[in-house]
């Protein structure tokens, strides 16, 4: 029960947060729910790197994995109490922009960079040793984001090369990776290596991939692990090569939010999320307040119903399905990873990582 003593104003009466009928207030859920909102924060973890953290991959509650500049990864077994910090040998130069947890021991690591700098390890012995999978042979390449279905099928998007987003599969655990082809990029059309989040899986076979720049921010969708696509328009800003949808991600086949705007203007809120009620087919913007600034990732809490967008001004979350948000926290964060029950970790700049705190419900 939530117990609040508060003499309402005119500004709350105004917004709805008061439903007045004479002297009965319809005040305590309202209050409630906001309190609860109010009450999410990021707790600071120590990370022991400086490195630019722009992925990180949640096993479960207590196994997590992270990546970043200089060849760096992450990985802790006790949810973050401890973190180990180390580079893969001979690719420090590189920056794993994204990783993908199977299990404790079984993870992936993509850098992202023009041609060669573009590859794919893999460890199955929980770090200790690394293997290259793939690296990009095209000199125009450039990876954006790496998910998997299951152990053995996998995605990778990347930039437009001869007029199309590069599309990799595999259906052998990475041993060998196939190139698919998307519908045609529009001019100066391409994807943002921000968060490991511009792709998104759903279910067995569902892939959704979204895109920027000053032509388009659209979404691209397959429902057969890349072999063909259909793509969707959205309401998101792309009036500028920094400016676009960075991030998407679905409470369940039907409702789905993409986030974004421009990161070099990253305070600014113009046209920076998009609802889907149908799968992907269409795209809205919410009827209320959207998040507070450019947002590089979306996640949805599983088990709290709640929706959280992070970026480098801040996070907020959603309690009504993206309708609309509250900041709670204004630290800068890249990327975020949740697993079922709620627990959840953010990585950002320098080193900084931190894990989800919410009251218990």
């Amino acid at each position: 029960m939530c117990e609040v003593v508060f003499r309402p104003t005119a500004q709350l009466r105004r917004h709805g947060a008061i439903d007045y009928h004479g002297e009965n207030m319809k005040l305590l859920p309202a209050l409630c729910f906001t309190a609860a909102l109010l009450a999410q924060t990021w707790a600071p973890q120590t990370s022991n790197t400086r490195a630019s953290l722009r992925g990180v991959s949640a096993v479960d509650a207590r196994s997590v994995w992270a990546s970043g500049s200089g060849g760096a990864w992450l990985a802790t077994t006790d949810g973050g109490v401890t973190w180990r910090a180390e580079k893969v040998p001979g690719a420090e130069t590189l920056d794993f922009r994204g990783i993908r947890a199977i299990d404790a021991r079984t993870v992936y690591l993509m850098s992202a960079g023009s041609g060669d700098q573009s590859r794919i390890y893999k460890t199955s012995d929980a770090g200790r040793h690394w293997t290259l999978l793939f690296t990009n042979p095209d000199p125009q390449g450039f990876f954006d984001a790496i998910a998997f279905w299951d152990a053995q099928h996998g995605i990778v998007i990347g930039d437009p090369i001869d007029g199309r987003a590069e599309v990799l599969t595999t259906d052998d655990g990475g041993a060998t990776w196939q190139r698919r082809n998307p519908p045609a990029a529009l001019p100066n059309e391409g994807s943002f290596a921000a968060s490991n989040t511009c792709l998104t899986l759903l279910g067995k076979q569902d892939a959704f991939f979204a895109t920027g720049g000053p032509s388009a921010a659209r979404i691209f969708h397959s429902r057969d692990r890349g072999l063909s696509w259909t793509v969707a328009g959205t309401p998101m800003r792309h009036d500028s090569p920094s400016a676009g949808i960075f991030s998407l991600a679905f409470a369940d086949p039907s409702h789905g939010i993409a986030v974004g705007g421009d990161y070099s203007k990253d305070t600014d809120d113009r046209q920076n999320i998009a609802l889907t009620s149908d799968g992907g087919r269409s795209w809205s913007s919410p009827p209320g307040p959207g998040p507070k600034g450019f947002r590089s990732a979306v996640s949805y809490v599983p088990g709290r119903k709640l929706w959280i967008v992070t970026g480098t001004s801040g996070s907020d979350l959603s309690g009504d399905g993206g309708k609309t948000w509250k900041l709670f926290d204004s630290g800068a964060y890249n990327a975020m990873s949740f697993v079922p029950g709620g627990a959840g970790w953010a990585v950002g700049p320098q080193g900084r990582i931190a894990r989800f705190e919410a009251p218990a419900h």
